[in-house]
């Protein structure tokens, strides 16, 4: 009974690897043996195989409605990953004039990191890893969120969260991207009452078969902070990628101790669709890697 503007989509992704246990893996909180295992919605995975669907209907007058909804996959046992629709879950409504969105959602310092972030934020991004997309997270329960028409290729998204939904601290967080060209920039500020503000910069420069991309982010955990820089290169050579991401910490109160964090990710694309990945992580004193395969459908 389905529209016909409704679309059924997925990422089925899943390898081998060994992830330090207290370095944001995958792991329960008795596993400390730290061995080569099956990997699947892991840190050190491409991404988190997932089913979704998403639609939309003409409302007529350039006004449409539309949803998504997302659940993630384990393919260790094909249990949902988390709540079962937690990672989309929203209801929107747009035209010319934009897009007003409801529901669980992306963050715009997510969107913001996206624009110039090498590996396309992937699970094993030492950026998002390090610095949690400016503290503020990837996604966000009960938001109301607009987002801007693109103007050559200039685009804002700002979004909040009532106290009432978030255990009596409102959440504020607004992006501001480009991305036209050889060229893709953003920067965002979020903040949580009562905590610190959050704020990032970057931008990323495509020219030939490589990229470059700098950042400066300030993340809190209440009134802890951790500021740093990030910088990588990545490089294409046919259907081969291989992207080096390093960040570095000037004040990280969240430990105590300043770290330089690093990926190294190669990719081999075996279709548009379709490719193999390997990457190691150094993770806040920790090593970690993966190989898998990921398919988009």
């Amino acid at each position: 009974m389905a529209q016909s503007s409704v679309t059924l989509y997925g990422v089925a992704d899943a390898g081998v690897g060994k992830i330090k246990y207290g370095s944001g893996g995958d792991k329960p909180a008795t596993d400390a043996s730290n061995k080569t295992e099956f990997i699947s919605g892991s840190l050190m995975n491409n991404g988190t195989s997932r089913l979704g669907v998403r639609g939309t209907e003409d409302l007529g007058g350039g006004l449409k409605a539309g949803f998504n909804f997302e659940t993630g996959l384990d393919l260790d046992d094909g249990a949902a990953v988390g709540a079962f629709w937690a990672r989309q879950a929203n209801v929107w409504l747009g035209g010319n004039w934009g897009t007003v969105k409801l529901g669980r959602q992306f963050t715009p310092s997510y969107l913001t990191t996206a624009s110039y972030e090498l590996t396309g934020t992937a699970n094993y991004s030492v950026l998002a890893n390090t610095y949690n997309y400016a503290g503020v997270g990837s996604r966000a329960n009960s938001a109301f969120a607009y987002v801007t028409p693109n103007f050559g290729g200039f685009s804002a998204a700002v979004a909040y969260v009532t106290k009432n939904d978030n255990a009596g601290r409102s959440v504020w967080d607004l992006g501001l991207m480009y991305n036209n060209g050889p060229i893709g920039a953003g920067i965002s500020a979020n903040k949580i009452k009562d905590g610190k503000t959050n704020y990032q910069a970057g931008a990323k420069y495509s020219f030939g078969n490589f990229a470059v991309a700098g950042s400066y982010t300030q993340a809190s955990r209440g009134d802890a902070r951790r500021r740093g820089f990030g910088l990588g290169a990545s490089a294409g050579f046919g259907a081969f990628t291989v992207t080096v991401d390093v960040t570095r910490d000037m004040k990280n109160e969240w430990s105590g101790k300043k770290y330089t964090n690093g990926v190294v990710e190669a990719k081999y694309a075996l279709s548009k669709r379709t490719f193999v990945y390997g990457a190691f992580l150094r993770l806040d004193k920790t090593n970690n890697y993966g190989i898998g395969v990921r398919h988009n459908f």
